[in-house]
């Protein structure tokens, strides 16, 4: 019977080892839907296993790359490329097209972006890295496979909007890993909880359509601030349609005014009404436009 000692030694290489199954997995999920990204643009055999294999190893090669730390962890471990043509195999002779498959799909995306943004801020960590170069890698180690999927097929990259959050639940998921290692708690349960936590943000977003709002929306809700006719609304309006005061001169500017002379150098200031005042007005006004963006 283990004791409570030795039953702490033993926790973490067990977790390690469900971390290493569980990576593993990824690589054949990852597999899998590169290998449907290449049925849906209708790829050979060889598109298959190339998508297959940028999807589930590029962002981990990358990763090694960026730290120097030797060879990529991919190229060395013989299980993983392996893996990867497994998924592009299972992708090539099962269409995977109905719901429940799909659904699973997407739960199961959503536990492997968690675990491989923990695992990317965790190396990053080890080999002395700071904190954001740590959410750095914790990003393109869930992300960047799929990034440069989408640009090998001609396609914007899915990340970059128009989407349901899901580069978002990877930053959060790696911010968790390096919050819980600063704080002091053991590498493999700050995985854990991490991987949790990304997952969990990952599926509520899916389930709520959550997304980041993109350049139109804001220029849509900039124009909305606007009357129908052009006018400008809230507080620009308010400013806009303000009279403008007098100055109050000093000296020479002052007696002047008082006995209605101007005085040499000076011009005189045209009433209210006038063509000058009204042309003064709408450039105070265009300059108020162009700083529209700035509005709360």
């Amino acid at each position: 019977m283990l004791n409570d000692s030795s039953l702490a030694l033993h926790l973490p290489a067990s977790l390690t080892d469900t971390f290493r199954v569980l990576d593993l997995c990824g690589v054949l999920l990852n597999g899998i839907l590169g290998g449907l990204i290449a049925r849906r643009k209708n790829f050979d055999l060889v598109g298959f296993v190339v998508l297959a294999m940028l999807t589930a190893t590029a962002g981990g090669i990358l990763r090694d790359v960026m730290i120097q730390a030797g060879p990529p962890f991919a190229l060395t471990d013989p299980y993983y490329l392996y893996t990867a043509c497994l998924g592009a195999t299972v992708a090539w002779f099962v269409p995977l097209t109905s719901r429940p498959t799909r659904r699973l799909l997407v739960v199961a995306d959503a536990v492997i972006l968690g675990c491989w943004a923990a695992t990317g801020a965790s190396k990053a960590l080890t080999h002395g890295l700071g904190v954001m170069p740590a959410l750095l890698l914790g990003c393109l180690t869930a992300i960047g496979g799929s990034m440069i999927r989408d640009v090998a097929v001609g396609e914007t990259p899915a990340v970059f909007g128009g989407n349901k959050l899901y580069a978002i639940p990877a930053l959060i998921a790696a911010g968790t890993q390096v919050l819980a290692v600063k704080a002091g708690v053991a590498d493999a349960h700050a995985m854990l909880v991490s991987t949790a936590v990304g997952a969990g943000l990952c599926v509520l977003a899916y389930w709520r359509s959550w997304q980041l709002p993109v350049i139109a929306d804001r220029e849509r809700r900039r124009a909305g601030r606007r009357s129908g006719s052009g006018a400008l609304v809230g507080w620009r309006r308010a400013l806009m349609m303000a009279p403008l005061k007098t100055p109050v001169w000093r000296g020479r500017g002052r007696r002047a005014a008082d006995t209605g002379r101007n005085p040499v150098g000076t011009t005189s200031r045209a009433e209210p009404g006038s063509t000058h005042d009204a042309r003064n007005a709408e450039d105070f006004r265009g300059c108020c436009h162009g700083e529209g963006n700035a509005s709360p």
